[in-house]
């Protein structure tokens, strides 16, 4: 997975800054990054905290985990499938 390349505190730093008066243009050049970008930071950060984002972030991450746990759990305790045709050596068909 890509790193990011900005922090979710310095993108909502670009929304502020724009937000102040600065425009779109110029902000995307100053940071160097499409005016698309910034448009769709603003539909998920807009409106939002740093505090906020921490959280949003916090949750999903937590999410992940959660997720990638049960996802194991359920890999692991399953064995191999039922009917695959794999018999262990010696063992009898009665």
């Amino acid at each position: 997975m890509k790193k990011a390349r900005f922090t979710e505190e310095q993108i909502i730093g670009f929304l502020r800054e724009q937000a102040s008066g600065v425009t779109t243009a110029e902000v995307c050049r100053r940071h160097g990054f499409s005016e698309a970008t910034f448009y769709k930071w603003k539909s998920k950060y807009g409106g939002l905290e740093v505090l906020e984002a921490k959280r949003l972030l916090a949750d999903t991450m937590l999410d992940n985990v959660a997720l990638k746990d049960l996802l194991e759990k359920n890999g692991d305790a399953d064995g191999p499938p039922r009917g695959s045709g794999t018999f262990a050596v010696g063992a009898s068909n009665e």
